[in-house]
């Protein structure tokens, strides 16, 4: 697909609000790039908007009347794959019930704040144009290249024996970021890595109150240790530290032990907890013992970090186009020769 301001990307917003749907659709309009083109109010009433419109993406509520987002979701993605961003509270339960959206194919998500509604969607406008705009370019090859990607990850972790982790202090670290569609590469990294590789730290651009959920998911489908990042926690062998979404993350070194550091310093690049930072931090604090992984984002955050890490003689990886949701963060690190 290609948008141009003669031919914008058609959105769709699928919300039982009518405050929320007024609100996106004031905020989407104001890009030049993309257009409302409908609202429906709820799933049944979005099928056939649909079919009417042949929209390039559309918004999805969580919760709404006459059938659940999810049940919603899983039909279209069965029979019309396309790309959905999905609107969900900022709960634990909101944080939970996105996370099987983005495991049943949904691309991207929005957190809409519990109180306040106008003014909070407000502040994130920006966010919302950039993530509604990046679904809208996914192809429909790569709604089910991720599709596929998911069901062979069930189905290879059925087949897994559990390894017992080692936790033995690590000398070497792999780091990775990621943005838009990384939940689903993620998943996809760590089912096939065994529980002696070296310590793990993730910056994932997400909200706490996901990465907290996530993690805790992540834990109970593989064999390693996965959790959240806890400030000054030893990083060892076969545990996966994963940013916490409200901080950066940053590795220190402190005598023979790396640390995981975490601070609430402006964000870098927008983002908070930034891949700028934590490839900077491992590129002090391990240079040449890291091996650093750009996973598929939006935008470029991380891009630079990675090239200074591989300087300091660290392997450096970039995913490729053709599995990434969004070949920005990846696309940006190999044109600036980072991978």
């Amino acid at each position: 697909m290609i948008s141009s301001e003669n031919h914008p990307y058609k959105v769709l917003i699928v919300d039982d609000s009518a405050l929320i749907r007024n609100l996106l659709m004031d905020i989407v309009n104001e890009a030049p790039d993309l257009e409302v083109v409908g609202t429906a109010i709820d799933p049944y009433d979005a099928r056939e908007k649909i079919k009417q419109l042949n929209p390039d993406v559309i918004t999805l509520d969580v919760e709404m009347p006459k059938m659940d987002g999810l049940t919603f979701l899983r039909n279209l993605m069965r029979l019309r794959p396309m790309p959905v961003v999905m609107i969900s509270s900022l709960t634990r339960n909101g944080a939970q019930v996105t996370l099987d959206a983005l495991e049943l194919g949904a691309v991207d998500f929005i957190a809409k704040p519990k109180l306040d509604i106008r003014d909070g969607i407000q502040a994130v406008a920006e966010a919302i144009v950039e993530r509604v705009r990046g679904a809208a370019q996914v192809p429909q090859q790569k709604l089910l290249l991720k599709q596929q990607r998911l069901k062979a990850q069930q189905s290879r972790r059925q087949q897994t024996v559990s390894e017992q982790p080692s936790y033995a202090t690590t000398d070497k670290i792999i780091a990775i970021g990621s943005s838009t569609g990384g939940l689903d590469a993620i998943r996809e990294v760590l089912t096939g890595l065994p529980t002696s590789s070296p310590g793990i730290v993730i910056a994932q651009h997400i909200p706490k109150t996901f990465s907290k959920s996530f993690a805790e998911r992540m834990d109970k489908l593989f064999p390693q240790r996965i959790e959240e990042a806890r400030n000054d926690a030893p990083i060892t062998s076969g545990v996966v530290y994963i940013a916490p979404g409200d901080c950066h993350l940053e590795v220190v070194r402190s005598g023979a032990k790396y640390l995981c550091r975490l601070n609430q310093d402006p964000p870098v690049n927008r983002h908070r907890p930034s891949v700028e930072v934590l490839f900077d931090s491992v590129a002090k604090a391990a240079g040449s013992n890291t091996l650093g992984i750009m996973l598929t984002g939006m935008g470029r955050d991380g891009a630079d970090a990675m090239l200074r890490l591989k300087e300091t003689g660290a392997h450096t990886i970039a995913q490729d186009e053709a599995s990434s949701v969004v070949w920005g963060m990846p696309g940006a690190a190999v044109q600036v020769g980072a991978a």
